[in-house]
């Protein structure tokens, strides 16, 4: 055992020496091989040897991210492949099939031509709904080549219906193969068909990658009209080249259940898989999961169906609309959805990759990009549906000509697009998984400054009620990190903002008051308010339509004068509210896991954090909010003499949810220099700070900081079960019509068994004796709440920080 793990431990030395150095002499699975141990267990050790956070560089950090996306795709579609196969080929054909058309042959050559076929067209191999979309089309072509003597319904109709057509069959690897001509490859769409419908897939999709993909690729191995694919040997030799040059997994030893790619529940990103069937006597199970390639499709399959009724082009309510406006804008739109199209497919290439992947890249960004402008143009019209309703305005000609809320709103599209489409594998939880084309990548494309694509965020929510919750969350998420980060970037236009509210009373003004911290965040601000902002004179508030100079062209030179002082800017008051209760919500979770036994500390740490945010806001300036906070409670204990070291806080604070380490061990020093937050409390917060944190050590402390009103959440989750907390399998969920998706795809309301206990208000339920068991398990998940939160432990400390200086934990001062 013990020369096992020094192997083991040789094997992940190597393996990050040969990245960081790119010396890559050997492929991932030659080293699991040599050191018998497989990819789950390997992660999870590499994961336990950088247990102080500074042996793996960023660079090892990306390319096992790559890595692991790319096992928990091939993962997911190998076992939708197995089972697909079981679903379409007979397990004992009649005598006549030939026996070299075995299972195991099929299977063999169906996995690797689908795998060269991924390989060449494909180099996003993070993409599990692409890839599961190209597989159907290998599952075509073989199909297409089978005897109909082999095939279950609907596929054998399907075959024989193509054969009438013409297009006669003999055994795939038999010797006189019928020639297929290219003529008939392309209209022979009847099996493809029958492949979408059983699977909920996008047909029209699936044709694309079909005919601008699948069929390019047979023509790059040599099939133009010939008679059927080459040998399996021809083809796997050729994948071989593909996959020595990658250097990473071979997926051909799926087939041969090698245990270097065996998945371990444990070890594993915790893969969503068909589960083994429940004993019926038991009364709670497991909550049902769904297979990764049906999660994916259930998302894509809700967007489609909001999609389905929406156009490529304004509808005849928006041509009314830009008729109505005094500058008619429709013209400007066009133009801007059609450069900002070329910009996108340009920019997707680059990000996926050139080469082979070009052809792959081509119809993907083409259809990424259709379905975000056919969502952009629906919210719109959702959105100046709303605006009419709320101003009794029929022109929006000031709004509908501003190139930055076109801009932000196509864009808002297109990541809920993206992000749909992203979700893989690995990503059960409904997150967004960080890849090259996830948030903020379309900012980076559109040249879209992240506080003006924050300004449509909560607007384009309201607009769409029938977003899922796994697109609320990613676009909150987004909203987070804008607030966190991306809005304090040196070119961002807040800082001019702040600038000119400072300017605007005076020193004294403040960006956001702090009276109006603990009141409910209550506003009726829309994207037309923010865009507009600064919206209306303070002198105007009394007038029977406050808004209407927002989105009335022709009353917005009466809002104005030539004495009054510059207007107050709504889109920045907003922006510091929703700042101010992000940053106190983040402060309190870090706060009760390491000081709960110091609860009179929270609101002096709090009303430092509150001031620097509001009075020394250039701190913030490429720098990320849990810095300040970090360095906020350090210095607060620091000087109320409670011991809490640097060390303890990164700890606790790397467990807290959507962080990175990146955000303690690479803090801005001064212009282009960076060091650890250590230093950065040192050399630049306390010498800011320091007057006002010793303060806190005086007879007269500064006046405390109300506490923010902390809402649940700006956005209401309507569609989507609630889970009753302490992990009782209870679900509460609004009643609804299920999904109309064909028997074989699971529907979020037919996804319980029978066992279950499944309560839909309105409608017959059956025995007392359920309603009793539901109040118990409601009880005892209440208890088991309330004694979590009496119990708190403070974090053990990381072993060593490559920042801290001489083995302290930080300066004196």
């Amino acid at each position: 055992a013990y020369n096992k793990k020094k192997k083991e431990t040789w094997g992940v030395c190597i393996f990050i020496v040969a990245i960081d150095l790119d010396e890559m002499t050997f492929t991932f699975t030659e080293l699991l091989k040599s050191i018998s141990i497989s990819v789950c267990t390997f992660f999870q050790f590499l994961k336990e040897v950088d247990v102080n956070m500074d042996t793996v560089s960023t660079k090892v950090d990306s390319t096992v991210s790559r890595l692991k996306k790319k096992y928990d795709v091939l993962l997911a579609l190998y076992h939708k492949f197995e089972r697909t196969c079981g679903l379409i080929y007979l397990e004992q054909p009649s005598s006549e099939i030939s026996a070299e058309l075995s299972s195991v042959l099929v299977l063999k050559n169906y996995w690797i031509t689908f795998l060269l076929a991924k390989g060449k067209v494909l180099q996003m191999e993070d993409d599990l709904v692409i890839s599961f979309q190209l597989l159907l089309c290998v599952l075509d072509y073989f199909i297409k080549l089978s005897p109909p003597a082999m095939l279950k319904e609907p596929y054998k109709s399907a075959v024989t219906a193509v054969t009438v057509n013409g297009s006669a069959r003999t055994p795939r690897r038999g010797q006189n193969r019928s020639t297929r001509t290219s003529k008939q490859v392309d209209t022979d769409t009847k099996v493809i068909e029958v492949l979408c419908k059983e699977h909920d897939c996008n047909l029209d999709e699936v044709k694309n990658v079909y005919f601008t993909s699948f069929i390019p690729f047979l023509n790059s191995i040599g099939i133009v009209a010939s008679n059927g694919l080459p040998e399996v040997e021809v083809l796997s030799k050729q994948y071989d080249e593909l996959y020595l040059k990658n250097k990473d997994i071979d997926a051909r030893l799926f087939l041969d259940r090698d245990e270097t790619l065996q998945p371990d529940v444990i070890a594993c990103s915790q893969l969503e898989r068909t589960p083994r069937k429940n004993n019926p006597d038991e009364e709670f199970n497991l909550i049902l999961p769904q297979t990764p390639v049906r999660a994916a499709m259930n998302t894509i399959q809700q967007l489609m169906m909001i999609l389905n009724s929406a156009t490529d082009k304004p509808s005849d309510t928006l041509i009314a609309y830009f008729n109505n406006c005094t500058v008619n804008p429709e013209d400007s739109i066009l133009k801007r959805v059609e450069s900002l199209g070329h910009t996108f497919k340009k920019k997707f290439a680059e990000a996926v990759g050139q080469g082979c992947a070009e052809i792959g890249s081509q119809v993907t960004s083409i259809l990424r990009y259709k379905l975000g402008v056919r969502l952009y143009y629906r919210v719109m019209e959702s959105m100046l549906k709303s605006e009419e309703e709320r101003l009794s305005v029929h022109n929006f000609s000031k709004l509908l000509n501003d190139n930055i809320f076109h801009t932000s709103l196509l864009a808002c599209a297109l990541e809920v697009v993206m992000a749909t489409y992203g979700r893989n594998a690995s990503q059960s939880d409904g997150t967004s998984a960080e890849t090259d084309l996830s948030f903020p990548w379309i900012l980076s494309v559109f040249d879209l400054k992240a506080f003006d694509f924050y300004k449509v965020i909560e607007s384009f929510i309201k607009a769409e009620p029938s977003l899922t919750r796994d697109m609320i969350k990613h676009l909150e998420r987004c909203e987070h990190r804008i607030m966190e980060s991306l809005a304090w970037q040196s070119d961002s236009p807040l800082f001019d903002l702040i600038k000119q509210s400072k300017e605007r009373e005076g020193q004294t003004d403040q960006p956001e008051p702090t009276s109006t911290l603990n009141l409910p965040l209550q506003h009726n601000h829309t994207a037309a308010d923010l865009y507009l902002s600064p919206v209306r004179s303070p002198k105007k508030k009394a007038s029977g339509h406050p808004h209407s100079t927002t989105s009335n062209p022709d009353a917005q030179p009466a809002a104005t004068s030539q004495t009054q002082k510059p207007q107050k800017s709504t889109s920045l008051s907003l922006f510091y509210k929703k700042v101010y209760r992000l940053a106190y919500l983040r402060l309190h979770t870090l706060f009760f896991r390491l000081l709960s036994e110091h609860p009179d500390l929270e609101p002096l740490i709090w009303t430092l954090f509150q001031h620097t945010l509001q009075n020394e806001y250039e701190l913030m300036r490429d720098r990320h909010l849990d810095q300040i906070m970090m360095c906020s409670m350090y210095g607060i204990c620091k000087v109320k003499n409670v011991d809490l070291r640097f060390k303890i806080i990164v700890s606790a604070y790397k467990e807290l949810p959507n962080t990175n380490q990146e955000t303690f061990k690479r803090v801005l020093i001064r212009e282009e220099q960076y060091d650890s937050i250590i230093v950065f409390y040192n050399l630049v917060f306390m010498q800011k700070l320091k007057t006002n944190i010793l303060q806190y050590a005086s007879n007269r402390p500064p006046t405390l900081s109300p506490i923010p009103h902390i809402p649940r959440s700006p956005y209401q989750f309507s569609n989507s079960p609630r889970r009753v907390p302490a992990g009782n399998n209870i679900y509460i969920s609004p009643l609804k019509s299920p999904y109309k998706f064909s028997d074989g795809f699971q529907s979020p309301t037919k996804m319980t068994p029978r066992s279950r206990i499944l309560v839909s208000i309105g409608e017959s339920f059956g025995t007392s004796e359920k309603f009793q068991k539901i109040n118990q398990m409601v009880c005892n998940s209440e208890s088991q709440l309330k004694r979590s939160a009496e119990v708190s432990t403070a974090p053990k400390p990381l072993k060593r920080l490559r920042f801290d200086i001489e083995g302290q934990d930080e300066a004196d001062g």
